[in-house]
C-alpha cells in the first residue's frame, strides 16, 4: 500500500514538473515591448516631450525590426498620436495605417482618429 501512494506522488510530481517546465521553456515573447510601457507612463506624467518620446519609440521600432519581432497593439497608434502633437500629418497617417494593417480590429478606432485629426 505505501508503494502505491509513493508511486502516485511520484507520478503527480513528474506531471507537474513537465507542465511547469513547458511553461518556462524560454520561448520568445509574442511582442517586443522595448521601452514602450515606460515611455507611455512618462508621457502621461508629463516627464517627456513628444519629440523625445518619438525618438525613443522609433529606436525601439528599429530594434524590433532588426530582431524580427512584432510590436504590441497600440504601439503605432501611440506613435501616430505623438506625431499629431507636433503636426507631422504624413507620419500620423502612416502610423495609423500601420496599426490598422497589423491589428485589423483597431480599424474603426484608427479611422475615427484620422477623421478627427483632419479637423
Amino acid at each position: 500500500m505505501p508503494y502505491r501512494i509513493a508511486g502516485r506522488a511520484l507520478g503527480i510530481t513528474c506531471i507537474a514538473g513537465f507542465i511547469l517546465g513547458g511553461c518556462a521553456s524560454g520561448s520568445q515573447p509574442l511582442y517586443y515591448w522595448g521601452s514602450y510601457q515606460p515611455q507611455v507612463y512618462q508621457r502621461l506624467k508629463g516627464e517627456t516631450t513628444p519629440e523625445e518620446q518619438i525618438g525613443a519609440l522609433e529606436e525601439d521600432v528599429q530594434k524590433a525590426r532588426s530582431k524580427g519581432l512584432a510590436l504590441p497593439p497600440g504601439y503605432h497608434a501611440h506613435l501616430g498620436l505623438l506625431y499629431a502633437e507636433i503636426g507631422k500629418e504624413d507620419q500620423v497617417r502612416q502610423e495609423f495605417e500601420t496599426e490598422k494593417t497589423l491589428f485589423p480590429e483597431s480599424a474603426t478606432y484608427m479611422d475615427f482618429l484620422m477623421r478627427n485629426f483632419k479637423k
